[in-house]
């Protein structure tokens, strides 16, 4: 027996409750158990945590996690019944990385990521097409003059979405400290729902992890996401007919078609484009 806030806790944090000890009345599970299991640790807890099996064992069953079970709902309302088109765009980041090096010679305040540049121009874009801003409601689409971006992380529990509320508004010094904050928060499951809910488009980004180009599925009711890929030197001819090896990065936006059309796709791409390769456009 277990009470159902134990069970709830138990669910989010793939404790399996036959491993748990009750010290509620008649030997019930309570909350105060479920919490001492997670000090104990992962052998003590039934953790899904990868651990080495014996060879005699064939397989192991592990339960779904309220994260997990929420992905793979999600996950089925996008990819079977939106009708989704993908738009891939290559980008110079030769200026990009010029502004990043010097921003990080004036001291850790100004330090940014790749990523964080992607982010503020992405926003920076979003708040000139509020038709890409958008959510697609069944019977109208909701133009959004907000700028809440989503940020996909990774987590042994699966893939969360925080979000950077109004975006666009924020320096991009602003969203590089919030961006880690978010992540460090969401890999150690301390987000709370306000801060993974409520966004109007989203970007994730596989570039650390080698990944040259992907797709990604949308997150409905959001009508777009930007896949980003990893950021490679590669030889580019130039306007003199010379051979130079310049930093490029390719983006793959998956569209939902029923409110966005292909040339709605590229007029935003084209803006991201010209945020990201003039930087100093997304510095005030």
């Amino acid at each position: 027996m277990s009470s159902p806030l134990a069970k709830r806790l138990a669910d989010e944090r793939g404790i399996n409750l036959a491993s748990v000890a009750g010290s509620g009345p008649g030997g019930r599970i309570i909350k105060r158990d479920i919490e001492a299991a997670l000090t104990a640790g992962p052998a003590a807890a039934g953790s899904s945590s990868i651990f080495h099996l014996p060879s005699s064992i064939d397989f192991e069953d592990r339960p779904l996690t309220l994260i997990r079970k929420t992905i793979a709902r999600r996950l089925a309302e996008s990819i079977g019944p939106i009708p989704t088109f993908y738009l891939t765009a290559e980008f110079d980041l030769e200026r990009a990385s010029e502004m990043r090096a010097a921003m990080a010679a004036m001291g850790d305040d100004y330090k940014v990521s790749f990523n964080d540049i992607i982010l503020k121009a992405t926003a920076t874009a979003l708040a000139q097409h509020p038709e890409v801003n958008a959510h697609w409601l069944g019977d109208h689409i909701r133009l959004h003059h907000r700028v809440h971006l989503g940020m996909a992380v990774a987590t042994d529990d699966g893939l969360i979405v925080p979000v950077i509320f109004d975006a666009d508004k924020k320096r991009m010094s602003e969203i590089a400290i919030e961006s880690k904050m978010l992540a460090k928060k969401a890999r150690e499951r301390k987000l709370t729902p306000a801060e993974y809910t409520g966004s109007t488009f989203s970007v994730s980004n596989l570039g650390m992890m080698q990944i040259e180009q992907f797709t990604a599925i949308i997150n409905p009711p959001e009508c777009g996401i930007l896949a980003i890929g990893a950021i490679e030197d590669k030889p580019v001819v130039a306007a003199d007919g010379s051979t130079q090896v310049r930093k490029r990065l390719r983006v793959t936006m998956s569209c939902d078609h029923r409110a966005i059309d292909g040339a709605v796709g590229a007029r935003f791409l084209q803006t991201l484009r010209r945020m990201i390769e003039n930087p100093l456009m997304l510095v005030y």
